[in-house]
C-alpha cells in the first residue's frame, strides 16, 4: 500500500442502453416468444432495422482501461466534458456501482458527495442521517456526537435538523450532505460538482472546507467544470475524454490542455461558416481579428501594446439597414475566467445606420493583459435583441514586456492577469514634537 490512497488499474465500465425492462412472463409467454422470435427478426430486417433483426441492445463504454494513482494527501482534479466518464469513475470509487473489468483499490475511509442527498434516507431526519452516515464511515457514536454541532452549523439547518430530509429543499440537502461528507473525518473525500448547486456564500464555504481537508493531509478527488476552483484547490489533474484518460499532470498544464482540446473552435472552419452560434440571424459575424499598431492581423501581442479588434459582419438581405447596434467583445483567460468586455454600449458611441456589410473597430490602448493565452467571445445586438454571438471566436497569446520601464515584469501566476498603469509617491508626516517629548501645553 505504501503512500498510495487510490489505485485504479485498467478500469472499465460497460452500460447497456436502450434495453427494455422485461415484465413478468408466464410459461406460455416464453413458449410464444421463442416461436415468434425468428419472424420478428425477419420483419425487423425487412424494415431496415438491423439491431432489431439481430435482437441486439446498444452498449456504451462509460470507462475504458482507465489507470492512475493518487497519493495520500494529494488533491487531484478530475476534469473533462459532459459524458467523459467522471461521475461513473467516482461512483465506482465510492462503491456505488461495480466495474465491468479492472479494479479500483481505495485505502481508507471514503466520504463522498456525488449528488444532492447521496446516502440519505428520505424518511429519516437530518439528525438520524448524520449518525447513520457516520456509522457507515466506521465512526464511533462519540466521535459523531463531537462533530455533530459543527456539521449542523456548517449546513445551516439548525431549525430543520429533526425534520425528515424528504422535506428538505435541494439546497438544504446539498449543504447537509457536504457537511457530513467533509466533517466526519474521511481519509479520502470524493466530491462531484458540488459547486454547481448552491449560492455563492455556500460555494465559498465548500472551497474553504475542502482546502482545510487538504491542509490536514487527507486525500481529495474533486470533479468540477469550474476551472478556477480546480486550479485553486488541486495540485494535479486527470483529463478524461470518452471514458479514457488522455492526460495527467500538473493542474495548470491539464487545464490548458483540456480547454485547448475541448473548447477551441475547429481551425479549418472560417468564423462566418461556424454553426455553433446563437441569435436571430439578422446579422452574421464573418470574422474577428486582432490587429497591431500597423493594422496587421496578429495572433501574438505584447503587454502594453496598442491593439485593435476588428469585427467583420454581413446583414441578412431583408434587413437593409440597422440602427441602435451594439458590439461586444469579451476576453477570457486560459482558465475560462472573464477578464474584461469592450462594447460601444459602455462608451456611448453610436454607429448610426450600418450598411449591409462592413466592420466595427475597437481600439484598446496599452493592452492591460499580462503574459498568457486568451480567447474572445463576440456578439452583435440591436438594442436588446441578440443578432449573432460566437464563442471562442479568436485565440491569441500575450507576451511579457517591460511595461513599467523598470525591467521588472509582472507574472500572471503571482500578480494576477492584468497590469495597471500606476505611480507612487511618499507622504512624509512630521510627528508633533511636543507630543513626542511628552510635553503637555495648556492654555
Amino acid at each position: 500500500m505504501g503512500d498510495i490512497a487510490v489505485r485504479v488499474e485498467n478500469l472499465s465500465k460497460l452500460y447497456r442502453i436502450g434495453a427494455k425492462q422485461e415484465s413478468y412472463k408466464t410459461f406460455r409467454d416464453s413458449i410464444t416468444d421463442a416461436v415468434t422470435a425468428p419472424f420478428k427478426r425477419v420483419a425487423g430486417l425487412l424494415r431496415g432495422n438491423a439491431a432489431a433483426a439481430a435482437n441486439l441492445d446498444e452498449t456504451i463504454w462509460a470507462l475504458k482501461d482507465v489507470s492512475f494513482e493518487v497519493k495520500r494527501g494529494e488533491v487531484v482534479g478530475i476534469i473533462g466534458r459532459n459524458g467523459a466518464g467522471k461521475s461513473t469513475l467516482l461512483k465506482i470509487l465510492s462503491r456505488i456501482t461495480e466495474p465491468t473489468s479492472g479494479e479500483a483499490k481505495v485505502y481508507g475511509r471514503v466520504g463522498a458527495l456525488l449528488e444532492v442527498g447521496t446516502g440519505f434516507h428520505p424518511e429519516l431526519t437530518g439528525r438520524e442521517n448524520i449518525y447513520l452516515n457516520g456509522a457507515i464511515l466506521g465512526m464511533s457514536r462519540e466521535t459523531i456526537k463531537r462533530k455533530f454541532d459543527e456539521i449542523v452549523a456548517f449546513a445551516e439547518v439548525e431549525k430543520f435538523i429533526d425534520t425528515p430530509v424528504k422535506h428538505y429543499s435541494s439546497g438544504m440537502g446539498l449543504r447537509l450532505g457536504f457537511a457530513v461528507a467533509a466533517h466526519l473525518e474521511p481519509e479520502i473525500l470524493i466530491v462531484d460538482e458540488v459547486l454547481a448547486v448552491g449560492d455563492a456564500a455556500f460555494q465559498k464555504k465548500c472551497l474553504g472546507k475542502m482546502g482545510e481537508v487538504a491542509g490536514e493531509g487527507r486525500t481529495v478527488l474533486f470533479v468540477s467544470h469550474n476551472m478556477v476552483a480546480v486550479q485553486s484547490l488541486c495540485q494535479r489533474a486527470v483529463v478524461l475524454s470518452n471514458g479514457e484518460v488522455v492526460q495527467t499532470g500538473t493542474t495548470d498544464d491539464m487545464i490548458r490542455f483540456y480547454l485547448a482540446t475541448a473548447d477551441s473552435p475547429p481551425k479549418d472552419i472560417a468564423l462566418k461558416e461556424r454553426l455553433d452560434r446563437t441569435g436571430s440571424g439578422l446579422a452574421r459575424i464573418t470574422n474577428l481579428e486582432l490587429l497591431d499598431r500597423d493594422l496587421r492581423c496578429v495572433d501574438i501581442v505584447r503587454s502594453g501594446d496598442n491593439v485593435l479588434f476588428r469585427v467583420g459582419y454581413v446583414l441578412a438581405p431583408e434587413t437593409k439597414n440597422l440602427h441602435g447596434v451594439f458590439v461586444f467583445v469579451r476576453l477570457d483567460d486560459q482558465f475560462g475566467r472573464s477578464i474584461f468586455t469592450v462594447t460601444n454600449q459602455f462608451t456611448g458611441e453610436d454607429f448610426g445606420l450600418v450598411p449591409l456589410q462592413g466592420a466595427f473597430l475597437c481600439s484598446v490602448p496599452r493592452l492591460p493583459l499580462v503574459a498568457g493565452r486568451y480567447r474572445a467571445r463576440v456578439s452583435i445586438f440591436q438594442d436588446s435583441t441578440r443578432l449573432d454571438t460566437v464563442e471562442n471566436a479568436v485565440e491569441f497569446d500575450v507576451a511579457n514586456s517591460d511595461v513599467y520601464g523598470t525591467r521588472r515584469v509582472p507574472s500572471n501566476r503571482k500578480h494576477g492577469v492584468i497590469w495597471v498603469d500606476h505611480s507612487w509617491t511618499f507622504e512624509h508626516s512630521e510627528p508633533n514634537r511636543s507630543m513626542h517629548l511628552g510635553v503637555h501645553n495648556e492654555g
